[in-house]
This record gives structure tokens, C-alpha cells and sequence, in this order.
């Protein structure tokens, strides 16, 4: 097998684990829930083929999805969130960079990672709860689901990703 597969795989369960067990019973005041698992597709190294990107995140959230009683919700968010994946990192790669290149605070540097990380959170965070909600009429409750839960997710992106690059 190859090493990039287990440590995707790696990250897959240990992700769905942290979500399912504990992240999922966490909602801070009542509209803040960490999401921590859209880092999965955050984390894909450049020129990964699509398809298995879209693959990765298509199962990913399917596998919460079951767990979690939201039928659809974070299997399209995530398969969305894995097919701009690769349009969004592209203004934030370094011209001279390898073609191999994994998104991180230490290749992109700090702040065009936290720019990256941010967009892609808040789109996932925005397609999520509109999905979940199906439903416009209470528009404050979403914006702050949004809002909420896209700092919270991204707070402890760049907590993982801090600890992850002082390996």
C-alpha cells in the first residue's frame, strides 16, 4: 500500500472518530458546533487527482452523515467543498513550490493559510446549514450557525495544524 493512502486513511478515522464521539456534542451557546472534519479536504496535497479527492469526501461524509442523523447534509458539503478544492488553493501556492505540495501554515505561510483555511471552512460552513436548515425564513439563526461554527472550526484547524508542524 502506499504511505499517502495510510496517512489519509489515518486521518479519516481519526477525524470521523474526534467528530462523532465528541466534537458532535459540542454546541457552544446553543449555535457553535466544531466541524473539525472539512480539515480532511483542507489538507490535500496539490495536483491530488479530483476524483479521489471528491471519492475521500463523498465517503467521509457519508460516514457522518450516518452517525450524526443529518441524511445528505455533510456528504454534500464536503463532496462540494473536495471539487473547489484545488481553485481555491491555487492563488495561494508559491509559483516555486513542488508539485506535491501540502497546504499548511509552514508551506503557504501564515497568513495566506489562515486566508485559505478560512474560505474553504466558511464555504462548507455556508452550504451546511443551508442544507441542514433547507430554509431561509430564520436567517440571524443561520448566519450565527455559520458564523459560530466557522471560528470554532477554524480555531481548532490552526490548533491541529500548529501541533502538526512542530513534528
Amino acid at each position: 500500500m502506499n504511505l499517502d493512502f495510510l496517512k489519509s486513511l489515518l486521518w479519516f478515522v481519526a477525524l470521523v472518530l474526534a467528530q462523532v464521539f465528541v466534537l458532535n456534542h459540542i454546541h457552544l451557546f446553543g449555535i457553535a458546533t466544531p466541524l473539525l472534519y472539512v480539515y480532511f479536504v483542507i489538507l490535500f496535497r496539490r495536483n491530488y487527482p479530483q476524483w479521489a479527492m471528491m471519492l475521500w469526501a463523498f465517503l467521509m461524509g457519508l460516514v457522518i452523515d450516518t452517525f450524526s442523523n443529518t441524511p445528505g447534509v455533510s456528504s454534500g458539503s464536503l463532496t462540494l467543498m473536495a471539487a473547489v478544492q484545488p481553485f481555491v488553493s491555487r492563488p495561494f501556492v508559491p509559483r516555486d513550490s513542488a508539485d506535491d505540495l501540502q497546504p499548511g501554515v509552514d508551506t503557504f505561510g501564515a497568513g495566506p493559510y489562515l486566508l485559505y483555511a478560512a474560505i474553504m471552512t466558511v464555504l462548507f460552513c455556508l452550504v451546511f446549514f443551508s442544507l441542514e436548515m433547507f430554509s431561509f425564513f430564520n436567517l440571524v439563526e443561520w448566519a450565527e450557525c455559520v458564523g459560530g461554527s466557522s471560528m470554532l472550526t477554524l480555531v481548532l484547524i490552526l490548533v491541529i495544524d500548529h501541533v502538526r508542524g512542530r513534528q
